[in-house]
């Protein structure tokens, strides 16, 4: 049995946790007449499968039944119980390490045809010139039409300098080949950009063994480029599905100096385990916003919950997906693995999201910033017979310095100037703000943060 880590909403990468040893024994001894009924209901089993065995209308191998008949089993008692065979197994194992023998696309299925999503940065999809919404039509010069998108995956996946030929068809234009090497590619599950040059932009994309060295490397990275101008950080969780429960732990306590981060409880009392943060913040206390939405699942739910319930961070976006259970990975010697639920997890302050999310500080739709033209209006200066700005003169006068206020003037505003003078503004030189409101209010939030203590009384 291997200690691994939990699955998150969609399915890719998982949360394992320890079975307690002799499971078996510690269960209370079936009276007689219900071991003679779980008997005669594996005579049923048995019956069933030399009747398909026999009469159905196409030959199929013993593995596969039985294979299909322990998954059914499984998944029968919840969404993310399953049988993985010898090759899931090994892909999942690829998937939590965080490398492999690849292009280093992001992908999607779109009309039967793999869309790309992103290419990865320096790998061999980058280097070749592959563009988001790409679609490979064919690889090796068969169509992809008719493969799953684990399927296509799996096939563009190989051999270290292995050659594969990729048919793209981008926009209108005819489709065209593309010859690349696979080479072997990091999945970077943590991105970070200075926004402006006072917020630290940070996106975990899923909790592999790279995400907590990743983390720390990109702080490090954004207090290079701010130094001292560093006014907070934005932690986007958003469509993250999860992955390893000590991923999400350690980012956890990267964040916080002390107290509970997640405790996990299974079916009997003594298996509860709860984890701790240790001494230390990477971001000696900066303000924090994290992003999350309906696609922030499982390990990204167990990071914003703990912050949230310390008041470590501001949770804005909207409503998480709500996975808070954990799976057990129990490998099988010769054959797969079986993925089972174990165990609910529980946020610090006790609370379990199974099937009901957490619920953002602020809550925030998706939408997208629009510039709208301003209609032609008159300011002040453009009146007839208007004051001059006496102080402005004077202030070109010294220097550029301003001149003192006298003593008792007034600072209020004028009773007459037009509704709507003072407006929100957002940078744009942030990459994306334009269109992702979400991001562009945390930056915002957190700006603010920072005007507002500058000016605070001492």
């Amino acid at each position: 049995m291997m200690r691994f880590p939990l699955a998150a909403a969609s399915a890719a990468i998982m949360v394992f946790l320890l079975a307690p040893p002799g499971l078996a024994a510690d269960q209370p001894k079936q009276d007689t007449q219900s071991s003679s009924e779980t008997y005669r209901q594996l005579d049923l089993f048995g019956e069933v499968f030399e009747r398909v065995r026999g009469d159905y209308v196409e030959q199929v191998s013993d593995q596969q039944l039985i294979e299909a008949a322990i998954n059914g089993m499984l998944t029968a008692l919840d969404p993310h119980s399953s049988y993985m065979n010898a090759k899931s197994f090994q892909d999942m194992q690829v998937q939590v390490q965080g490398q492999f023998g690849g292009l280093g696309i992001e992908v999607t299925m779109e009309n039967g045809f793999v869309k790309v999503v992103s290419p990865i940065d320096d790998t061999p999809a980058a280097a070749a010139g592959l563009k988001p919404n790409d679609l490979i039509v064919a690889i090796d010069g068969e169509s992809v039409q008719g493969l799953s998108l684990p399927e296509a995956v799996d096939r563009m996946r190989g051999p270290i300098n292995s050659a594969i030929k990729l048919t793209i068809k981008r926009d209108l234009k005819d489709p065209f080949d593309v010859t690349l090497k696979r080479a072997v590619v990091k999945i970077q599950s943590v991105r970070s950009q200075l926004l402006g040059n006072d917020v630290g932009y940070i996106r975990i994309s899923s909790f592999n063994e790279q995400s907590d060295s990743g983390l720390q490397s990109a702080m490090k990275s954004l207090r290079g480029k701010a130094g001292t101008k560093l006014a907070g950080i934005v932690l986007d969780l958003r469509n993250n599905p999860g992955g390893l429960l000590d991923q999400a732990v350690a980012v956890s306590d990267d964040f916080l100096d002390k107290g509970e981060i997640v405790s996990t409880r299974g079916r009997r009392a003594e298996e509860a385990q709860r984890y701790d943060a240790k001494p230390g913040d990477i971001t000696n206390g900066l303000p924090m916003v994290v992003l999350i939405n309906g696609g922030s699942a499982s390990a990204s739910e167990i990071v914003a919950g703990a912050l949230q319930d310390h008041h470590r961070a501001v949770l804005l976006g909207t409503k998480s997906f709500g996975k808070g259970s954990v799976q057990t990975i129990i490998q099988l010697p010769g054959h797969g693995a079986i993925r089972l639920t174990t165990a609910r997890y529980y946020t610090p302050s006790g609370r379990s999201i199974q099937a009901e999310g957490i619920q953002p500080d602020i809550v925030v739709e998706p939408a997208k910033i629009e510039k709208i033209a301003e209609t032609q209006t008159q300011h002040e200066a453009d009146l007839r017979g208007a004051l001059k700005n006496t102080d402005a003169d004077q202030q070109k006068g010294q220097g550029g310095k301003p001149a003192p206020k006298p003593s008792g003037a007034s600072t209020a505003p004028d009773q007459n100037a037009p509704a709507g003078a003072q407006s929100a503004t957002v940078d744009a030189s942030v990459i994306g703000t334009s269109e992702d409101y979400q991001l562009a209010r945390a930056v915002d939030m957190l700006r603010g943060v920072a005007l507002f203590g500058q000016h605070a009384p001492e």
